[in-house]
């Protein structure tokens, strides 16, 4: 999105001075008139040959002040764009979620500038912005370290005290090739533009290659910050040249960039990463094969009462447990259209005596195929069926993330066969297992999202109208609140997206609810109706938690791997204070499990002060201390994860214990 080149030098423009110069321009038109449109239908006169800017003022210096960028005829623009008669225009201010997006954009091209400054022959790459911030890659002739970031950072300061302003030029594509001779990255970039000129804004001595819109001047920028630097593939390809990301991020002042970091902090102190290690969860090998976690034992059983719990909430409610393999030949995927539409992300096929097979990327050929194993009566439908099925898709390496970007993972897959007339019970059906499931685990807050029909799509338009408007009926019969995104429904069908937010407020894509058209075509199922005829089956397909993977990364992170007790690892640990009290706490154990706790005892012989930091350490719920007290009236010692409680009964530890190890 960004590329950028030091052209000559000049005289850097101020914002004073790019006004006087608007104003200049001005003089000739300044008999004539213009009239704009406000989005309440106000009108506001202004002379002709005036911006964005200048409208924002002409409404109020508060309002001018605040201006970040314009809407103008539903484009968002620069504020210096010259209004036309009857422009419908739209002033965007400063805390609005896209100025926002404009100031962080900004601020990547002043970061840029001051790294050229400092470094003249740096190569520069792309540097767009991203969830929280933006970054930008740099080919440099040596390696950065967050040691650089306060001379990048004085730099950035000086360019944003020199108030310059953002002037935006088109060019040909064979005039930005000259400016840019020098840059290869930018080169590339200017090549895989379809048009036949290029936008780039300019700031001082620097020009970038940039769509925009962009503040009106650096001086705009008022709080930011460089966070940290990681390597990156050229345009994330492993065969390219590896470049360097600083990542940073701008907010419109300073009370709002410091409880950001303060997030930010909080969010670095739950790294699933960090505490997959320290909590003995999981770990990824490079020999064994980057984004392939390895499940340890503390994880596997986490992983267990997660599925376990999937597996009897389904079952409950209808669904009947399906298995497919890990791989299948390459025709069925021809098939099914992955093999044309989804192969860069599908592993290399591997043959099988004479015969090409594909590790799975999708579930749901499997499904159809069970289904086509049978003749199905309309007196069948709906069928639900559920797996929790292991796909492999390739993913490059400069992509992959601890458990949130994996190459192998488990979705928690769904397909339900439907009549048509069937369609709004059965979504219902799923939205009620979904808040159950993701109101168990914790979460209750989310954001949902109904995508409809795009310009490209398969089916009849019956079906669309009929599918998008079940969706949008269970939606309102569940009494979620739900936001409609136009035309960014699948090919195959429309979809609802649920994006849930944990303790620190992030937004996590979750649930998924698809309609398909296309797959019951492709491979030609159908069902028996009750006039007798073969009719197309509609195809749900539905994931609550997304990928087991991901959400057990999501479920570490919004609890900084304190578990509740009910999906704990260990739900109890008995320290006993020295060696007579051991055959004690392993009656304590026996006992506990019993009831189905899972519980450990820690029979070594450290002192029980380092025991029980050692607990703590691994975030266990309750620590169960026993000695010769405990022993002569049936007690133990209980301390859970806030602090020591003091000694209780057995059986009245059991009875709490059992109303724990039930979900939320």
């Amino acid at each position: 999105m960004l590329a950028a080149n030091r052209v000559e030098p000049r005289k850097p423009s101020s914002l004073t001075a790019g006004l006087l110069f608007f104003n200049f321009k001005r003089l000739e038109e300044q008999m004539e008139k213009i009239t704009v449109i406000l989005p309440d239908g106000a009108k506001v006169e202004l002379d002709a040959g005036s911006n964005a800017y200048d409208l924002a003022g002409a409404i109020g210096s508060r309002l001018q002040k605040a201006a970040v960028a314009a809407v103008i005829n539903d484009n968002l623009m620069d504020l210096s764009t010259k209004l036309n008669d009857g422009d419908v225009v739209a002033i965007v201010v400063d805390h609005n979620e896209a100025a926002i997006d404009i100031i962080r954009h900004s601020t990547a091209h002043i970061m840029a500038q001051a790294v050229m400054r400092l470094y003249p022959n740096v190569k520069l790459g792309v540097g767009p912005t991203i969830e929280g911030g933006y970054y930008y890659d740099f080919d440099l002739g040596k390696r950065l370290s967050v040691e650089d970031f306060p001379a990048i950072e004085k730099e950035m300061r000086k360019i944003i005290s020199e108030n310059l302003l953002f002037e935006r030029q088109v060019v040909s594509k064979e005039e930005a090739k000259k400016i840019f001779k020098d840059q290869p990255y930018k080169l590339e970039l200017i090549e895989d533009i379809e048009e036949e000129t290029v936008s780039l804004y300019s700031m001082g001595e620097f020009t970038d290659l940039c769509r925009g819109p962009h503040i009106l001047s650096t001086g705009r920028v008022k709080a930011f910050k460089l966070l940290s630097v990681a390597g990156a593939y050229w345009r994330g390809d492993e065969k390219r040249p590896m470049l360097q990301r600083i990542y940073g991020t701008a907010f419109p002042n300073e009370k709002e960039l410091k409880e950001h970091l303060e997030r930010l902090g909080e969010a670095e102190r739950r790294d699933h990463r960090k505490l997959g290690r320290e909590l003995d969860l999981f770990s990824i090998d490079e020999e064994f094969g980057a984004g392939l976690p390895l499940w340890h034992p503390r994880g596997a059983i986490l992983r267990k009462v997660i599925e376990d719990f999937w597996k009897d909430e389904h079952i409950k409610r209808g669904y009947e447990l399906i298995a497919t393999p890990h791989i299948a030949k390459v025709d069925l995927w021809q098939t099914s259209g992955h093999w044309d539409f989804y192969r860069e992300s599908m592993f290399s096929p591997m043959e099988v005596e004479g015969t090409d097979y594909v590790v799975k990327p999708m579930n749901c050929p499997g499904h159809i195929k069970i289904y086509k194993s049978h003749t199905r009566s309309y007196r069948d439908l709906p069928l639900r069926w559920a797996e929790l099925g292991t796909v492999y898709r390739f993913e490059r390496s400069g992509v992959l993330h601890g458990l949130l970007r994996v190459r192998g993972f488990t979705q928690d897959d769904a397909h339900i066969f439907c009549t048509p007339d069937q369609i709004e019970t059965e979504i219902l059906g799923v939205i009620e297992l979904m808040t159950y499931i993701l109101k168990a685990f914790g979460f209750d807050k989310y954001d949902v999202y109904l995508s409809t029909q795009p310009e490209k799509f398969v089916g009849t338009q019956e079906n669309w109208d009929r599918a998008t408007n079940a969706l949008r009926a269970a939606l309102e019969k569940a009494g979620l609140e739900f936001e409609i995104d136009p035309g960014e429904g699948v090919f195959y069908g429309p979809k609802i997206d649920v994006k849930i937010r944990d303790a620190l407020g992030r937004s996590w894509q979750c649930t998924t609810i698809q309609v398909d058209f296309n797959l019951p075509d492709r491979f030609d199922i159908a069902y028996v109706g009750a006039d007798n005829k073969e009719h197309k089956p509609i195809m749900i397909h539905r994931a609550i938690l997304g990928s087991l993977e991901r959400f057990i990364g999501v479920l570490i992170e919004n609890y900084a791997g304190a578990f509740p007790v009910w999906i704990a690892p260990e739900q109890a640990i008995v320290l006993p204070i020295a060696d007579r009290h051991n055959n004690y706490a392993l009656d304590v154990a026996s006992n506990l499990k019993k009831i189905g706790a899972r519980v450990e005892v820690d029979l070594r012989s450290e002192s029980v002060n380092k025991k029980i930091r050692d607990a703590q350490l691994m975030k266990i719920p309750y620590m169960l201390i026993v000695g010769d007290r405990e022993i002569e009236r049936g007690q133990v010692s209980v301390r859970d994860r806030t602090g020591e409680r003091g000694s209780i009964n057995l059986d009245d530890f059991i009875e709490e214990l059992m109303m724990n190890m039930r979900p939320l």
